[in-house]
């Protein structure tokens, strides 16, 4: 999910629909209640969130220190007018991304792609048993062979992996894959995305690597443990 922050919500509804034509869910702040909701946001609810998008309003720099203190979550600044000055603020204040208007929203997803790639060098990719996941938005691959995915799907499978130590809800699923504020999808889809990839991975693999435990969530785990 990516968050967008303006003032004007007529920008933010615009980028949300070219965000949502790519298949990428969004949520979209005025300033005022984006402080509110950030700071107050719990741990796994910014674990949903891909990115920040920041408009050209008042306060934006204190808002880019702000989520820089506390995530690693990239931020991109969306200026409306060249100046040298104040793009040079924003990345001192810890933007990763300067772009000028208009940009499409399929650049924006591009330049996110590349500063999680950066930021992430050592860990571009999970292995498991001839699976490989990649966390840069590649369809995953099973011995080699490109194993392709609609987006809900591969995204569920990058979650997996980025969480592989540990059990996941189908709450925290949805909110990764769908963003925290979509109310016009039931989160009952997840088990529907699940079921189709198991199988598509049962088939390449010769067995399923999603254990699922009722009440404690799902789980990437190797042949041998699921065998155990």
């Amino acid at each position: 999910m990516i968050i967008i922050v303006d003032e004007r919500m007529d920008v933010s509804d615009a980028y949300r629909s070219s965000f949502g034509r790519e298949g990428v869910s969004t949520a979209s702040f005025k300033p005022v209640d984006f402080e509110g909701w950030f700071h107050s946001a719990s741990g796994p609810d910014l674990t949903a969130v891909e990115a920040f998008v920041l408009g050209d309003f008042d306060l934006r720099e204190n808002f880019a220190r702000s989520i820089r203190a506390r995530s690693e979550i990239p931020s991109i600044a969306l200026n409306d007018q060249a100046g040298l000055e104040s793009v040079l603020k924003l990345y001192a204040a810890g933007v990763d991304d300067v772009v000028r208007k208009p940009v499409h929203a399929r650049e924006i997803i591009a330049r996110i792609g590349a500063i999680r790639r950066r930021a992430m060098p050592e860990q571009r990719f999970t292995d498991i048993d001839g699976l490989r996941i990649f966390s840069d938005g590649r369809d995953p691959e099973i011995h080699g062979v490109t194993l392709v995915l609609p987006r809900r799907e591969r995204r569920i499978l990058e979650y997996l992996a980025a969480n592989q130590m540990r059990r996941v809800s189908r709450t925290q699923i949805f909110n990764a894959v769908y963003g925290l504020f979509d109310e016009e999808v039931e989160e009952s889809v997840v088990e529907s995305h699940i079921s189709k990839l198991r199988k598509k991975l049962r088939l390449g693999l010769g067995h399923d690597p999603i254990d699922t435990k009722r009440y404690l969530g799902y789980q990437l785990v190797t042949r041998a443990a699921a065998a155990a």
